[in-house]
């Protein structure tokens, strides 16, 4: 896994931008369109993307955006869009509601996974021609978009598992609480994620880090075992993954002991 430093938090996020466009103004000059795989974590790309397209003339109509993940309600099925905690809705109003409706990806071209039938996003990839690049971010316990550890799981099976409903792993859901300052109760259990067989399944894979707290589990991910106790260690599994960080995360991680 190639690893590349990109200067502070902010030109991290325009770094992240740059590349997504990169990918569907190459595929436009070869005629043909783009899928990409998104996260919503990180987040701050996505002004910098809408500024390309607004002003710069990037068109997004042709391209299809598969989101990572999406937590689910009490019944089983995805939160609503007007939930301060879904992903879908911070996509609305955050990115697609500010495009020009003409070089912006049409409604069918946003694609969520769907937790009554999670095998439906193969068909979709299917159709798309496959993904050309699959971009996100590490979690605290090293986690790719909700792909949890699975610290029992051989790693053959674990780059196996597809898209599912799965339970949110108490650190992330903790995690998450403290970022956001509320109560735990209020983060969702169950959630709805790509697998790590469509990650690893993309033609590239893009992965940022921005995060102070990002130093131990990016070193973990580059320089530890291979194993499903860190899934983002999977990534060495890949033949063109290249990790993105600050210089804050590049930053020599200092051990104290007293």
């Amino acid at each position: 896994m190639r690893v590349r430093i990109a200067g502070d938090a902010e030109a991290l996020m325009v770094e992240m931008a740059r590349v997504m466009a990169a990918e569907v103004v190459e595929n436009a000059r070869q005629g043909r369109p783009t899928c990409l795989i998104v996260p919503v974590g990180p987040v701050g790309q996505y002004r910098h993307l809408a500024r390309l397209v607004q002003d710069e003339g990037l068109d997004l109509s042709g391209t299809t955006l598969i989101q990572m993940d999406e937590f689910l309600d009490a019944s089983g099925g995805l939160i609503p869009p007007e939930h301060p905690l879904s992903f879908r809705g911070f996509l609305d109003r955050e990115f697609f509601a500010t495009l020009p409706p003409e070089r912006a990806p049409s409604p069918e071209r946003r694609i969520c996974p769907d937790p009554t039938a999670p095998d439906r996003i193969g068909e979709r990839i299917r159709q798309a021609g496959g993904i050309d690049a699959c971009f996100g971010g590490i979690g605290l316990n090293g986690h790719l978009a909700f792909n949890e550890p699975e610290p029992d799981a051989s790693v053959d099976d674990f780059a196996a598992r597809s898209t599912r409903v799965l339970d949110v792993a108490p650190a992330s859901r903790a995690h998450m609480a403290v970022n956001l300052s509320c109560a735990l109760a209020l983060i969702p259990t169950r959630a709805v994620t790509i697998g790590m067989k469509e990650i690893l399944g993309a033609r590239r894979v893009r992965v940022f880090a921005n995060r102070p707290w990002q130093p131990g589990v990016v070193r973990l991910a580059v320089h530890g075992p291979l194993s499903a106790r860190c899934p983002a260690s999977l990534l060495r599994l890949h033949e063109d993954a290249e990790l993105v960080i600050t210089d804050e995360v590049a930053q020599p991680v200092e051990v104290r002991l007293r």
